[in-house]
């Protein structure tokens, strides 16, 4: 009897050996997504079904036997043998897949949804609906603000499926904090407003000051601040932008229609970058009152000070537009 105790203890300590220790090479690449509060049970159960473990009950002896290292939720991928032991490690430590988010400068709450969409971290319209109305992430930065449009600030992120889009939405705002909190900003809400049209005007970081002095100036002189990009924002508020400005989008009644109304928008319209926020905060001191493409390709303008001049930038815009 006791032979054959130690035959069976023997027998199961190699089949544990082989279970745990021996690689295992999926069928194919596995990316398997366990969910807070998932158990052992349930996380062994689906790594055996996927082909990335021999066995998920010697899993699960491994995990009692070292009870406190953790399992970890999140997104995984196995793509090469691996042992039983190695798989444990990996979803002990958090080894989770992340997904790259780029936010450029000048991106809007919708070209962020589709770039998020875009990386599998979910809907497009769940990300809108989250930026359109958890305005509490920025009270504290601008208390009259409608959504989070221009305090989701522009650079690389790294998500996991396990966060949410309040968790997104929120990284993306400590990271305006992060970024903004030496420039000591005063009355954001103006400040972040102006810096996102600078943002969607221009490329070329060196005239953006001139751009920002360009609209103060025409809100000094009661002027229209006649934005393009306002306008192409009212028109994606309400989703009926197609690609250009029509007529119909210059007559809108929406307050984002600068030719219509006098002053700011309500709100930003893109997510700014510092050289934008610089440039609102410190404009050029200029008459500038007009500025329209240079038409060369280098993605400069020509600035005037009355409406001649402007006429007549223009006509060099339409020319260069010819020759290039």
């Amino acid at each position: 009897m006791v032979r054959f105790i130690s035959i069976l203890l023997l027998a199961a300590l190699l089949w544990l050996a082989w279970a745990l220790a021996v690689p295992v090479a999926p069928p194919a690449p596995q990316t398997l997504l366990f969910p807070p509060g998932s158990s052992s049970r349930a996380i062994a159960a689906e790594l055996e079904h996927a082909g990335v473990l021999h066995s998920g009950f010697a899993f699960q002896l491994l995990h009692l036997a070292m009870p406190k290292k953790k399992l970890k939720a999140g997104e995984y991928r196995f793509a090469r043998p691996a042992s039983g032991i190695e798989v444990f490690e990996r979803i002990a430590r958090g080894d989770i897949v992340q997904h790259v988010v780029v936010v450029p400068e000048g991106f809007n709450i919708f070209d962020i949804a589709a770039a998020i969409e875009a990386s599998g971290l979910g809907k497009k319209e769940d990300f809108i609906d989250e930026a359109m109305h958890d305005t509490a992430l920025v009270h504290g930065i601008d208390p009259q603000a409608a959504s989070l449009e221009g305090y989701l600030f522009p650079d690389t992120y790294q998500f996991s499926r396990t966060m949410s889009m309040h968790d997104m939405a929120a990284a993306m705002v400590r990271q305006f904090e992060k970024q903004t909190q030496p420039l000591g900003l005063r009355d954001a809400h103006r400040l972040i407003t102006l810096a996102s049209i600078v943002e969607k005007e221009t490329a070329a970081s060196e005239e953006r000051p001139e751009i920002a002095s360009v609209y103060l100036n025409r809100m000094e002189h009661r002027m229209p601040l006649a934005a393009d990009p306002t306008v192409v924002y009212a028109a994606m508020l309400i989703g009926s932008y197609r690609g250009a400005i029509y007529q119909s989008d210059l007559q809108s009644a929406s307050p984002y229609n600068t030719y219509r109304v006098v002053g700011l928008p309500p709100g930003p319209i893109a997510s700014p970058g510092l050289a934008s926020i610089q440039a609102a905060m410190n404009p050029a001191r200029t008459n500038y009152l007009f500025f329209v493409a240079a038409g060369d390709g280098s993605g400069h303008h020509r600035f005037s000070a009355n409406f001649e001049q402007h006429e007549r930038n223009v006509i060099a815009y339409r020319h260069a537009q010819k020759t290039h």
